[in-house]
């Protein structure tokens, strides 16, 4: 996209004139602010944005956006983003969905669009629950969730969002909470600066129906300790003193303190996003408490050729060779005979 503005915009510019319908305390309200401050930030004008979605909490999203915008069926998201990114590649176009939008019934789809890497950006809320049909067990519940389909507890494996990405062929993926709008607001900012499909995992709240399911990891009294956010560049070190790190033990990442053992700073792993090879990557995104921090920030960022950019370059090469230009070509070419 080559328009820029000339006056910048403010969030309150991509704010719609639609009452916002998510509940109360729904982690979906700070996602929305997050991503219209991040917008405002892009230097890119309003008529060039799209927001796709496809059913769910979080897919009433292009409602409250003014912008363009579709609110698709269940699953097909990615499909009709993909779509219109084709159509118009200079558009920012942006894919609104949740764990059971994206991951169940849309899951083919939403593995393929990361696999192409078109050049657009979703933003995948992950609250572990369906919350719009009222409480059933989504592909990222943990094993055990007692929910209405699920009276027992659940007995399947669930998704992991970062894994599945990686395991795509996705060149990016990122992490965030709901409730950190600073950095939600960033990592958005450089999604849409990444040229690709960019996935972002948000753990969000669902006051409702999952309320407090990221609690034992995002809580304001521990989230120091069982989180970790990634610098690009820097050694990968949390904890409320900072004096906690990761390092490579054998062919297992490995929680250390600095201090002990001999251990000091610079034996902490520093992150690189831009790694092709994504083996690190894979086990960052794979961390899970307690054995872990959960990994927060970008955590995939390769640069890599889009589709859309392939598809322009084979139609060009096409053209270039074929005898054919205009309808009249085509239509006085290979078999014919006048009557």
């Amino acid at each position: 996209m080559n328009d820029t503005i000339t006056n910048k915009l403010s969030p309150k510019d991509f704010k719609s004139d639609q009452e916002v319908r998510w509940c109360p305390g729904c982690g979906d309200h700070a996602v929305l602010n997050a991503v219209q401050k991040a917008l405002s930030e892009l230097g890119i004008p309003k008529e060039k944005f799209a927001f796709i979605s496809g059913i769910g909490c979080s897919s009433r999203f292009p409602y409250y956006m003014s912008t363009y915008g579709f609110h698709g069926i269940h699953g097909r998201a990615s499909a009709i983003a993909t779509g219109v990114k084709i159509a118009n590649p200079e558009l920012s176009v942006w894919q609104i969905t949740g764990d059971g939008d994206a991951l169940a019934i849309g899951g083919n789809h939403f593995i393929h669009v990361v696999r192409r890497n078109i050049d657009l950006n979703i933003i995948l809320f992950n609250n572990e629950i369906y919350g719009l049909t009222k409480g059933q067990y989504s592909p990222t519940s943990d094993k055990g969730l007692v929910t209405k389909t699920s009276p027992f507890g659940t007995i399947e494996e669930p998704f992991s969002v970062g894994e599945l990405v990686i395991g795509a062929k996705g060149k990016f993926f990122a992490r965030t909470v709901d409730a950190n709008v600073t950095l939600s607001t960033q990592i958005y900012i450089e999604a849409a600066r990444h040229k690709g499909t960019s996935v972002v995992e948000v753990l969000q709240n669902c006051v409702i129906f999952n309320d407090g399911i990221h609690e034992k990891v995002t809580g304001k009294e521990v989230r120091d300790d069982r989180t970790l956010i990634l610098k690009q560049g820097e050694p990968m070190i949390f904890g409320k003193e900072n004096d906690k790190g990761l390092i490579l033990d054998g062919l297992k990442l490995k929680v250390v303190k600095i201090g002990e053992s001999g251990i000091t700073e610079k034996d902490i792993l520093v992150h690189d996003a831009t790694e092709p090879n994504p083996g690190i990557q894979y086990m960052l995104a794979n961390m899970r408490y307690p054995e872990y921090p959960v990994a927060l920030g970008v955590i995939r960022a390769v640069s890599a050729p889009t589709y859309e950019k392939e598809l322009e370059n084979q139609i060009e090469q096409v053209r270039s060779k074929s005898k054919i230009k205009n309808m009249d070509d085509l239509l006085n070419s290979g078999s014919v005979w006048e009557v």
